[in-house]
């Protein structure tokens, strides 16, 4: 029996899969035979290695050489050249391209490689679809330890002292999350997850499930024992093929283990998982609307309270966490809160995962420190803008804010954003060059909530309306100083009257343009010029 020398790990997500995945693996794995070298280099699936628009990506290990936009006509070459012969295809290399002016040419792809990972730590490293791999690497080790040495109660204050909070946008303590519902005698209690992701321009919860679907798992199983749930569901976009697949695979598997279903390690504590799809809205982002939804109802915000930890899936007490947070849950215990607690900052303890897009080189998925700050997470992780130079970032998704220059040097946390009226929101971030007209993107964001209003509510129902109406008429040269004035007021107005977040997130995307880009709204308004030549004015349609 061969030695394996080398692993060649290749990159299966939706992006990848798009590019002809699968076509590179199996003509890898032909040339391979043909070569005499499968016995000694093994071809394994593993998830998203972070880098994206950039076609097939794989990693020959422990070579640590990264190649991208890797084509089947590549592989005879990469076979031949490297596997064979040692000599990586220099072509094909990631080397992260980047601002000259900012950074060194390399420096991107090493600091992707720097990243403090904690829920994608085995993401790019593992098979998704094996638990065995899983198991190899600690997998499962930190239920046991739950389950085994610790009551519900210990794991609730684990959890709590680890300062997590809350990864789908809110950032409420997890730990406190769960407190609410513990102590509660009703039977039975659900623990669902929100693997909805609805925001626009985000896809982190996807690649973690696409890239590690074991861990979910148990942090789910984890989370469901602290608070007495013995159900969980996994509400996911119908759209999301690929962490559908691999989620329902990891759950049969860890059935096959005994690690769902009754009696888990003998210790009388029985949690089984089942995967819910949605239907493609945002508003079922929001907990309440996606609790009506897993009942098969239309998908509506409820009026709270009661909250869902007291009242929700069919009435139950329902604890819901995000993707994000519940992967982060196997760490905390089994390397303990302290640990958690060194990472990132006082307030905001642990990491987070962004994805990153826009005018950026390297537009992708990382994890670091909270507290990093915008100008690492843009010119060391993302290489640099592309271009133009940087004239702002929209921080958190459709819901968040905009970030100008000044703001480069902001601290990426709950504490440090909430300073400047700014938020995390959903992990998204999409860069902006001096190119990018405010205006146009400002009215393209109301229109999305408009569109994904489900209309539940007047003052959102009327006021998304109203708000994408007024951004229009500025877009389209028509617009007023009394235009703009309108949009501040019914945004803000909106924040304390509409029932559910998607209503009250209009105010900080439109106070924040207010705030930054001031000068280039009232030009549209007062000289009916976008100097961008993007917007359509006085009817004239621009290219």
């Amino acid at each position: 029996m061969s030695l394996i020398t080398k692993y060649v790990l290749i990159s299966i997500d939706e992006d990848t899969l798009i590019a002809g995945a699968r076509k590179v693996e199996t003509e890898l794995k032909r040339i391979l035979e043909e070569l005499d070298l499968s016995r000694e280099i093994m071809v394994v699936e593993t998830g998203t290695m972070g880098i994206m628009g950039k076609g097939v990506v794989i990693l020959i290990q422990p070579d640590d050489v990264t190649y991208v936009n890797v084509t089947p006509e590549d592989v005879r070459e990469i076979a031949n050249e490297h596997l064979l012969k040692g000599r990586p295809v220099k072509r094909l290399e990631f080397t992260g391209k980047i601002d000259q002016s900012v950074i060194s040419f390399r420096e991107t792809a090493q600091e992707l490689k720097k990243q403090t990972r904690v829920v994608l730590g085995n993401s790019g490293l593992i098979n998704p679809e094996s638990i065995d791999e899983y198991i190899a690497v600690n997998g499962y080790e930190a239920l046991g330890k739950a389950l085994t040495e610790h009551k519900p109660e210990e794991i609730i204050d684990i959890v709590k002292k680890s300062g997590l909070r809350g990864r789908g946008g809110a950032g409420f303590p997890t730990g406190l999350k769960w407190s609410f519902t513990a102590p509660l005698k009703n039977k039975p209690k659900y623990l669902v997850c929100n693997a909805d992701e609805g925001e626009p321009g985000t896809f982190k919860d996807r690649l973690i499930m696409e890239g590690d679907p074991h861990k979910l798992l148990e942090g789910m199983a984890i989370a469901a024992y602290a608070i007495g749930a013995e159900k969980g569901f996994i509400y996911i976009r119908g759209e999301y093929t690929l962490s559908i697949n691999r989620t329902q695979k990891a759950i049969e598997d860890a059935r096959k283990y005994g690690l769902l279903g009754q009696d888990i390690f003998g210790s009388g504590f029985s949690f089984d998982v089942e995967i819910k799809k949605g239907a493609g809205a945002y508003v079922c982002g929001e907990e309440t609307a996606l609790i009506n939804s897993l009942e098969g109802g239309r998908g509506n915000p409820r009026v709270k309270p009661p909250f869902p930890g007291v009242q929700g899936l069919w009435q139950q007490p329902t604890v819901v966490n995000n993707v994000e947070t519940l992967s982060n849950v196997p760490a905390i215990i089994l390397n303990g809160a302290d640990w958690y607690k060194s990472i990132g900052t006082e307030k905001s303890s642990g990491t987070k995962v962004y994805t990153i897009l826009g005018h950026v080189h390297n537009p992708g998925l990382i994890e670091v420190e909270m507290g990093t700050t915008l100008r690492d997470i843009i010119y060391k992780y993302a290489g640099g803008v592309k271009g133009g130079k940087f004239k702002c970032a929209l921080v958190g998704g459709a819901a968040g804010a905009f970030l100008n220059e000044e703001m480069l040097d902001v601290r990426m946390d709950y504490d440090h954003l909430g300073e400047y009226k700014a938020v995390l929101g959903s992990g998204a971030i999409l860069v902006m060059n001096e190119e990018s007209c405010i205006v146009d993107m400002l009215r393209n964001i109301l229109f999305f909530f408009k569109h994904e209003s489900c209309g539940k509510c007047s003052p959102c129902r009327i006021g998304t309306a109203q708000l994408y109406m007024l951004a229009d008429k500025i877009y389209s040269g028509q617009g007023t100083d009394e235009d703009l004035d309108q949009m501040l007021t019914l945004s803000e107005a909106m924040s304390t009257t509409a029932l559910c977040a998607l209503g009250q997130s209009p105010y900080l995307v439109i106070h924040t343009a207010d705030k930054f880009f001031k000068d280039e709204i009232e030009e549209h308004i007062r000289r009916k010029v976008c100097m961008k030549d993007i917007c359509r004015m006085n009817g004239a349609e621009h290219k």
